[in-house]
């Protein structure tokens, strides 16, 4: 299994920004996945995830703001992890990690319930 995230960078408060996470290896049909992120002193905190079904969570800070979505077909083993994120804020500023696990709903938020994750992108967003 192999998580590769890309997109991250720079942005003003308020812009867009969209992370990709290319997947391969594993088919989505049997895998939740999500999108967590970091800052350095703080635990790893969940952003937004999908259920193999397509449904979706979002963290509250969140809500309305990003959107996670994901391309290819459920038992197709590449794939793409997608989040779009709008209406940035300085508090948006992290590393961001996409995961993936047999993950039951009740906890599709924990981050020790993922054994596969990607190397991380950088969101920063500032004036």
């Amino acid at each position: 299994v192999q998580l590769v995230e890309s997109g991250g960078g720079s942005v003003q408060p308020g812009g867009s920004l969209r992370l990709s996470c290319a997947v391969s290896s594993f088919t989505y049909s049997n895998f939740a996945m999500a999108w967590f992120r970091q800052i350095p002193g703080h635990d790893r905190e969940a952003v937004a995830a999908i259920d193999t079904d397509g449904t979706t969570k979002y963290a509250d800070s969140v809500k309305g703001r990003f959107t996670i979505s994901r391309d290819g077909s459920p038992d197709n083993a590449r794939n793409t992890l997608y989040l779009q994120m709008n209406s940035v804020k300085p508090e948006d500023t992290a590393m961001y990690y996409c995961a993936a696990g047999r993950v039951s709903w009740w906890l599709i938020f924990s981050a020790s319930e993922y054994n596969h994750w990607g190397q991380g992108t950088q969101v920063t967003v500032s004036s």
